[in-house]
């Protein structure tokens, strides 16, 4: 790699973390608006230019309001990187719904009854974090079918009725089709697929609660910058990068 490349190297890959989360089109009219401002300047478009003009695409929010979707977004990342159900690439705030950790699955993991619970700590890790911190939880977690109380309700509830997990009649298949309509009418299925959240909710508690320093720590840098890199998040937890032995 010669020096030109290094420093080019150097140059974009901040720009390349800020611009985590957004679409191509978003990049395009951004690069497109600071070259147009820097003709204007009569001056070359520069990396500094690129910087501040993706620092403005970011939501503004009020600071109690950024430091709990850190506190969450950080939460997601601990518990996906520490139970390893999913490798993170990326966490970023203040971009579309406010937080988003962008994880990619492993396929190379039996989807026993433990991934089960620990692919649901991952999803509940968020809201558990707040609460740890802050002492309280506000609503983002839910909300829609996409979010994180419906995805943890679903896995739960496939696990009583879809994946043979189920203490009762486990071989009896139910067909996926308005099965969440059975938590309204089956009280006892209600409660099995509540104690699973319960459990899984514990299992992200205990694994927060012994890296809260690891949280917190998260948690300020995306409040400084916005935006971390997979990799950041494992050298903070004193993980080994995918692929890699420890020493």
């Amino acid at each position: 790699m010669t020096d030109m490349t290094r420093s080019t190297y150097a140059g974009l890959r901040p720009l390349a973390v800020r611009a985590l989360g957004q679409t191509g089109a978003d990049i395009e009219r951004l690069v497109r608006e600071a070259r147009q401002s820097a003709r204007r300047q009569r001056r070359l478009l520069t990396w500094q230019d690129l910087d501040i003009a993706l620092q403005g695409r970011r939501k503004r929010m009020p600071d109690d309001v950024l430091w709990r979707v850190c506190l969450h977004e950080a939460g997601h990342a601990i518990a996906w990187s520490l139970l390893g159900v999913g490798e993170v690439l990326s966490v970023t705030v203040g971009v579309e719904n406010l937080g988003q950790v962008l994880t990619r699955r492993r396929n190379d993991m039996a989807q026993t009854e433990t991934w089960l619970r620990q692919t649901m700590a991952c999803l509940l890790g968020g809201r558990v974090s707040e609460r740890m911190v802050l002492g309280d939880v506000v609503a983002g977690a839910g909300g829609d079918d996409t979010s994180d109380l419906a995805q943890a309700t679903d896995y739960a509830l496939a696990a009583e009725t879809r994946l043979g997990f189920s203490r009762i009649n486990p071989l009896l298949y139910r067909n996926p089709s308005g099965s969440l309509d059975l938590l309204s009418l089956d009280r006892e299925l209600a409660a099995r697929v509540n104690e699973r959240l319960i459990s899984a909710e514990t299992l992200a508690l205990e694994l927060l609660t012994s890296h809260c320093n690891d949280l917190l720590e998260i948690a300020s840098r995306l409040q400084e910058r916005g935006v971390m890199e997979g990799r950041e998040i494992r050298q903070v937890l004193g993980l080994a990068e995918p692929g890699m032995l420890e020493p």
